[in-house]
């Protein structure tokens, strides 16, 4: 696990000793995702940086990793954010076939040999999560990869100097110069972020840097720009239940699970768990339980009565047997920690829950060194309430077209709010149309109210239509889940993930987000998946024997902010009339246009409160990497090599 960064210069210039020092001081910005042992290493042509935290072999796998085969012993270079769950594996049928020798009991080997023998037909057989880049010094070639499901990031930028990669985009923002790339701001990418409450991949807010879109790889040579190849594309095909199967598919469900935990176990440090009190966590501390007894678990809420599941989660604790720690987050602590929270980030994302989260890494990082969590079950086993979207309007697809169409007329003018408005409108567009994952807050003329460059062919299909024309033919659901693999899941739930908790030097592994486990969700039938009075159906039913009852049928949970009363009194509300009336983001956002927004939602006049929240992190994330008016205080990581 480590924060990295890789500059390829152009071939009409050499590496210099200048060169090296900016690759090191931009590494340095990046220091939380890796106190444990930072450093550099160049060759005429590449530069890499990196920050390592050290989780397996701590005393031997060092970054960078250098390896080859008997011929050329040092071809390879290696810098890698992630881990391999299945190296031991790997390692073991690499020595075997190709004779593979390997000088350190860590992954890293492992993914370098199995490049070498099997080229890019490696990365199918990672399990794991990861992003790296490796230098091939023989054939002056660098390769970028990235997990199938996007759960580590990695930033590009080419410019007229050359190519560089890295874990953040800080990274690369401070290497600008150097590698002469476009820093202006993507105002298409502003408004895709203001309508989905995040910057899709493989935007960026900078003009000149992209991401590494999930489940790709990246060829780079010197003088050239990266090309691009998917290497993974997920389908679902549902596979139906043969009558008397059920229980051996619901068998098959929770087998995975628990062979995807106990790989997600390795490591030679004490691993934790966060346990929201839902299913999706609680399934994982469960089953963490039977590798260690001794699991610590981790939980947030706020002070403000409804806004706290943390009894729920110190019950599901005590019902599993493992011993429970709490954060609860004050909303002066919420305001005070947001300018460090959105300088971590590097892009804004507008989801509250990001803030707990942050805390409770913090306060797990104090016990452990790594943390389990649920992320991706919603996605991959049907859980999110708006998955029975299609059985409630099913009725509507059986009407002619010019009849949807009319409906559509004859909503428009009802009062918004009103009983069955939001349905005829629903009702008479096409899912392409309607569904684009789950954050939209903003009508269009809202937005062009509060965007002066508000344009409306920019609108969700630049970034739905492509996946949409993949998933032709599949059930409704499946067709909503794949558009969440590349839009929420990885634009937003991944982000916030890896960004809160590597901001306090703390590795968080998602069990459910495997290949493996991903084969097994994807044969579901949709019945298997949502019906009308539940989500997750399958998953509950092979959970049952694994988790207590009192979880198992309640509705998802996560970390509720309680954004929509801070503000309208408070430390949070005066944060907010001070960041929109200092910003200097006024040709971005209309300012009048938001104040107006909080004027209304601190009266109780409207509920802004969704729309406020997309726009004041924008501002501040300005603040910070535009105007520079704001600049949070970052301490040095303090924590020690191994707890």
């Amino acid at each position: 696990m480590c924060g990295l960064l890789a500059l390829l210069t152009d071939p009409s210039a050499d590496v210099s000793a200048g060169l090296v020092e900016a690759v090191s001081g931009a590494s340095h910005l990046m220091r939380h995702r890796g106190p444990d042992e930072p450093g550099t290493w160049h060759d005429d042509d590449v530069v890499l940086g990196f920050n390592r935290l050290s989780i397996i072999d701590i005393a031997h796998s060092h970054q960078p990793l250098r390896w080859g085969p008997a011929d050329s012993p040092d071809r390879y270079v290696l810098v890698f954010n992630g881990e391999i769950y299945n190296y031991l594996e790997l390692r073991e049928e690499l020595a075997a076939t190709n004779g593979a020798t390997f000088h350190t009991d860590g992954d890293g080997e492992a993914i370098v040999a199995a490049y070498h023998y099997w080229g890019t037909d490696a990365l199918t057989r990672l399990r794991g999560m990861f992003a790296f880049a490796l230098w091939d010094s023989v054939e002056r070639e660098l390769l970028c990869a990235r997990d199938p499901f996007g759960i580590k990031p990695l930033f590009m930028a080419t410019g007229s100097a050359g190519t560089a990669v890295g874990s953040e985009k800080k990274c690369l923002l401070a290497l600008a110069d150097e590698l002469g790339v476009d820093v202006g701001i993507d105002e298409r990418a502003v408004q895709h972020y203001t309508v989905l409450q995040y910057v899709p991949e493989p935007e960026t807010l900078h003009r000149g840097v992209r991401r590494l879109e999930s489940g790709s790889y990246a060829l780079v040579r010197p003088g050239g720009r990266p090309e691009v190849t998917r290497y993974f594309t997920p389908r679902f095909a549902a596979v139906p239940f043969r009558a008397g199967s059920e229980q051996s598919r619901y068998d098959e469900i929770t087998a995975v699970l628990e062979d995807s935990v106990a790989k997600h176990m390795r490591a030679d440090v004490t691993v934790g768990a966060f346990l929201s009190g839902g299913i999706d966590s609680t399934a994982i501390a469960a089953l963490a339980m039977r590798h260690n007894p001794r699991l610590i678990t981790f939980t947030t809420g706020f002070e403000r009565e409804g806004f706290s599941e943390v009894d729920v989660a110190v019950a599901s604790a005590e019902a599993i047997g493992a011993r429970h720690v709490t954060k609860v987050v004050s909303q002066s602590e919420f305001v005070s920690a947001l300018p460090e929270i959105v300088w971590y980030l590097d892009e804004p994302v507008a989801d509250p829950a990001l803030v707990p989260l942050y805390f409770i890494a913090r306060e797990a990082r104090k016990h452990v060194k790594v943390v389990l969590s649920g992320e991706g079950a919603d996605e991959l086993f049907g859980g999110y309430t708006i998955y029975r979207e299609p059985l409630s309007l099913k009725p509507f697809s059986y009407l002619p077209g010019p009849l949807r169409r009319s409906m559509a007329k004859a909503s428009a003018p009802l009062p918004d709010g009103m009983r069955g408005k939001s349905l005829l409108h629903r009702g008479s567009q096409t899912l392409e149309e309607r569904y684009y994952g789950n954050a939209r807050s903003f009508s269009d003329a809202q937005l062009q109210a509060v965007l002066p460059g508000f344009r409306s062919d920019w609108t969700h299909t630049d970034v739905t239509a492509r996946v949409y024309a993949e998933s032709a033919g599949w059930d409704p659901v499946a067709r909503m889940q794949h558009i969440d693999l590349f839009t929420w899941l990885r634009g937003d739930i991944l982000v916030k993930a890896d960004k809160m908790t590597m901001a306090n030097s703390l590795e968080l592994r998602v069990p459910f987000l495997d290949p493996e486990v991903f084969a097994v969700a994807s044969r579901l039938p949709l019945d298997q998946k949502i019906t009308r009075s539940t989500t997750k159906y399958a998953l509950r039913r092979a959970l049952a024997p694994v988790i207590p009852p009192h979880v198992l049928n309640r509705p998802k949970l996560g970390f509720p902010v309680p954004i929509r009363h801070w503000l309208r009194a408070g430390e949070l509300l005066d944060w907010a009339y001070e960041m929109v009336s200092s910003s200097g983001a006024g040709e971005l956002v209309d300012i009048t246009a938001v104040t107006t927004m909080l004027d209304e939602h601190r009266t109780g006049a409207s509920d802004h409160s969704r729309r406020l929240w997309t726009v004041l992190i924008f501002m501040l994330w300005h603040a910070i990497f535009v105007d520079g008016s704001v600049t949070p205080q970052i301490s040095e990581p303090t924590y020690p090599v191994q707890l």
